[in-house]
């Protein structure tokens, strides 16, 4: 049975890991016959929104503490993932991925990758392991692996940084695929387009399939 590690960055679309993404991701690996792990960074998270209203809530959170809410308790820190223990690893987005996993949503093109993911990532590369991203998260790919290919489907300002960090955007529409086989990079749209949940899912799905073909 694959292993797959499920990166998450909180819980909620706007300061943590998109839930529709993370949970039908989750699904699509059982599915498939396989199982998975959820591990988040822990860490203050950089914001706190009001999901309600949409508006900055004064409080402070902490990614794998919002994280377990979507593991049903389940989540390891992310400083004690082992590439060598998993088959692949996938991101589900939210704005969580550009505020917590790096500081793409307040710098732009001079963002930075998290240590420890950025690590993970590197690690699952030289180990010839396949990563999977969606919506946003697949900027956190372009960052790390320069010169690769992603999408995060149509043209506009996160693609536009993509290409000016040195790697290649794609543009995919709703449930299509980027996959990137020399460094085995396989990302889909999800959010970033105007999708409802019935496409998210089936955006899910390839990019598990896609993933899981590509491990070794």
């Amino acid at each position: 049975m694959k292993k797959i590690a499920v990166i998450l960055s909180g819980c909620g679309v706007f300061d943590g890991a998109e839930i529709h993404e993370a949970t039908l991701t989750m699904l699509a690996i059982k599915k498939a016959g396989c199982d998975y792990r959820i591990f988040a960074p822990d860490r203050e998270q950089a914001d706190v929104m009001n999901h309600l209203t949409g508006k900055p809530a004064r409080e402070s959170r902490n990614v794998l503490v919002e994280a377990a809410r979507i593991a049903r308790g389940k989540a390891e820190s992310l400083t004690e993932f082992k590439a060598d223990e998993y088959d692949a690893l996938i991101m589900p987005g939210g704005f969580g991925a550009a505020k917590n996993l790096c500081d793409f949503a307040s710098k732009g093109a001079d963002f930075a990758v998290i240590p420890e993911l950025e690590k993970a990532l590197k690690r699952m590369n030289e180990l010839g392991k396949p990563i999977g991203a969606l919506c946003i998260s697949p900027v956190i790919l372009a960052k790390v692996f320069k010169g690769c290919e992603v999408t995060v489907g149509a043209k506009g300002g996160e693609s536009a940084i993509i290409e000016q960090i040195g790697s290649t955007h794609v543009e995919k529409s709703h449930a299509e695929l980027a996959i990137d086989r020399k460094y085995k990079l396989v990302t889909t749209p999800c959010y970033m387009l105007d999708a409802d949940i019935v496409q998210i899912a089936e955006g899910a799905d390839n990019l598990v399939k896609a993933v899981i073909d590509l491990c070794v």
